[in-house]
């Protein structure tokens, strides 16, 4: 933004939203606004009845620094530190990948699940659980139940934590730096959700910057074929859940085929894929033969 910019908000906005798209950032305009909200504390939303007001210097000297942030390929979630999660405002940095809308299909997925939720206080593990944003939304819409969270990375178990603590769940999730079937014994629970790497290596080295070289490449490399760790974690399932219990996944759009025969040699049935709001599959989902 030039030094002399305007002070009102919807200048600001202009001026910041016409600097972004100069250099390339997607959705400059809704990433102009996010900064903007979070200097204002208040939703994006709201801003329609601030555009008049004036920003002091010290207001507009920090949307500039998040802006020029934004602008060098900084993800804006992570400028601003949290981002939206299934009506919860979840703390996101560069500790464990930024929540995607994809996911929450995967999380109204297994709320849809009555036969889950038929069982007396089932237990319900997240696997890969990064900044736990699906264990903790899990948690606050089913309070009945008992949830565990796994990950190796201790940075994004540290982040999962944070986001518990200050969404109050944290007495109610188990969190270990643990591998699934190393954590837990044969047969014990209910359901297992995952949205693991799913990227191919090759197709990871194509990705935009601002995702290549802010997010943990750990969250997004699936290996040379984008399935190394889902192959892993369904045998491991197949393992820790009772016979009958629920397996869900997120996955790459291509991949529903070999993710279908993964499970049917692992041992499960009944399985379904649920497409994303772009039709593209997104979501699979079994159930253990019993």
């Amino acid at each position: 933004m030039p030094v002399d910019a305007p002070k009102k908000v919807v200048e600001v906005l202009t001026a910041a939203s016409e600097y972004l798209a100069n250099r390339g950032v997607d959705s400059p305009g809704m990433a102009s606004k996010l900064l903007m909200s979070r200097l204002l504390n208040c939703k994006h939303l709201e801003l329609n009845f601030k555009f008049n007001e004036d920003l002091t210097e010290k207001q507009l000297a920090a949307m500039r620094r998040g802006i020029k942030r934004v602008g060098s390929g900084e993800p804006v979630q992570y400028v601003i530190g949290e981002t939206g999660f299934m009506g919860h405002d979840v703390k996101v940095d560069k500790r464990a990948l930024i929540p995607r809308p994809e996911t929450e299909i995967l999380v109204e997925t297994v709320l849809d699940c009555d036969a889950l939720w038929n069982h007396k206080m089932p237990v319900i593990v997240d696997v890969g659980t990064g900044s736990g944003c699906i264990v903790i939304s899990l948690a606050k819409a089913r309070p009945d139940a008992r949830f565990l969270a796994f990950d190796t990375s201790a940075d994004a178990l540290s982040l999962a934590r944070e986001n518990a603590q200050a969404l109050g769940v944290a007495d109610r999730i188990g969190m270990a730096q643990e591998d699934l079937a190393d954590a837990l014994e044969p047969q014990f629970v209910h359901a297992v959700i995952c949205n693991l790497p799913y990227i191919p290596t090759d197709e990871y080295e194509k990705l935009p910057a601002q995702i290549k070289d802010h997010e943990p490449r750990k969250a997004l490399d699936g290996g040379p074929d984008g399935l190394r760790t889902i192959e892993s974690v369904i045998y491991d399932s197949a393992i820790v859940l009772k016979p009958g219990g629920f397996i869900f996944l997120e996955i790459a759009s291509d991949q529903a085929d070999r993710v279908s025969r993964m499970l049917i040699e692992a041992d499960f049935e009944e399985i379904r894929v649920k497409q994303d709001l772009s039709k593209r599959d997104r979501i699979v989902w079994a159930v253990l033969q019993g």
